[in-house]
């Protein structure tokens, strides 16, 4: 039997030690940071603020989500909606940012081109979209503009040679309604008059149905399939124009606004504002929250969208289910804010802005 041997301690064993030593810690933590976001949402209460009037497609998709998002967070918390329209959302962006609680508890719910009016000078806007810890979006989407059945309207060209001008509705400066709108008027040279005010896209939907206006964007295929679904399967809500560079079958025969566009800086353009809708309506936590609750909020958003309990339902009320994790809603905004200047100056032009 050899004795007195001992293991010989030198740099790279002291290395070895320590890296052992981090890794196990590391391993450690891992499941004490699930223990803690499961033990602070235990007990709690989890609310959406939705930037828009219920019944409208962000109301629609937040409150489906709500109903499975808590089986799937750790500590399972109840979830709620609760509605603070205002601005095209604006409102809901800077209560997000400024105001709620920066522990998890939290989600707001609001447009893209809310988030990007600070890119846009608004000044109103007090948040820096970049800084939201984003969770992820519910379907990849596409918009098109819609006429009521009775009108004279058949395709985009019919706005555009139509020698009074066609009244279009939408709720807010901030919409795409209305940015969808003055992007017909000034890109192709559309005859349109927009009236501003209406309450929700719902409200905007009623306008239609009353004759009070003859068109209105801002109708999305999950917009149309959850809160129009009636008027489009009677034929009464019909697409005239659909802003999608490759056409969408829902929208029928509905005119291709790129097909429209003469040169590659229009397309330019135009892939500012119609790339807004493929994010949708994405959801957000503040600034601030402690990363394994963001981390567990976006797991389980992820995980809610395949839950099989979720897609039932989703496909009882007619919407779709294509989901995009945090980072695709954070790659396409980044793509935004580096719009460049000369593109953005005639984006500014076309929605009347400084």
């Amino acid at each position: 039997m050899m004795r007195g041997l001992r293991p010989k301690c030198g740099p790279n064993t002291i290395k070895s030690l320590i890296a052992l030593s981090c890794a196990a810690a590391m391993s450690a933590g891992t499941p004490a940071l699930a223990d803690d976001a499961a033990g602070f949402y235990a007990g709690k209460q989890v609310k959406f603020v939705v930037g828009y009037s219920p019944g409208g497609g962000y109301d629609t998709y937040t409150r489906l989500l709500a109903n499975h998002l808590g089986r799937h967070i750790p500590g399972n918390p109840s979830v709620i909606v609760t509605n603070m329209p205002g601005g095209g959302s604006l409102k809901a962006a800077n209560y997000t940012y400024n105001v709620a609680p920066k522990d998890g508890t939290h989600i707001g719910v609001f447009s893209i081109p809310a988030a990007v009016e600070p890119l846009l000078g608004r000044k109103n806007a007090k948040y820096d979209a970049l800084s939201f810890n984003w969770i992820g979006n519910m379907y990849v989407d596409t918009h098109s503009c819609v006429t009521w059945h009775e009108t004279s309207i058949r395709s985009l060209q019919d706005v555009v040679d139509s020698k009074e001008p066609i009244v279009f509705g939408a709720t807010s400066k901030g919409s795409y309604g209305n940015m969808h709108a003055r992007v017909l008027q000034s890109m192709v040279g559309a005859n349109v008059k927009i009236v501003l005010g209406y309450r929700g896209i719902k409200g905007v939907g009623k306008a239609l149905e009353g004759r009070e206006v003859a068109a209105a964007c801002a109708m999305s295929v999950s917009t149309l399939s959850s809160s129009f679904r009636s008027q489009v399967e009677s034929g009464k809500f019909r697409p005239f124009v659909q802003f999608g560079k490759e056409n969408k079958p829902f929208f029928g025969k509905a005119s291709n606004f790129y097909s429209m566009l003469k040169s590659d800086k229009q397309r330019t353009v135009a892939d500012f504002f119609f790339s807004q809708s493929a994010i949708a309506r994405p959801f957000a936590l503040p600034p601030g929250v402690p990363e394994n609750r963001v981390a567990a909020v976006r797991n389980a958003f992820l995980a809610a969208t395949k839950d099989p309990a979720l897609l039932a339902e989703a496909a009882k009320i007619g919407i779709g289910i294509e989901p995009e994790d945090h980072a695709a809603v954070e790659a396409s905004l980044k793509t935004l804010y580096a719009t460049p200047a000369a593109t953005l100056a005639e984006v500014k032009e076309i929605m009347g802005r400084e």
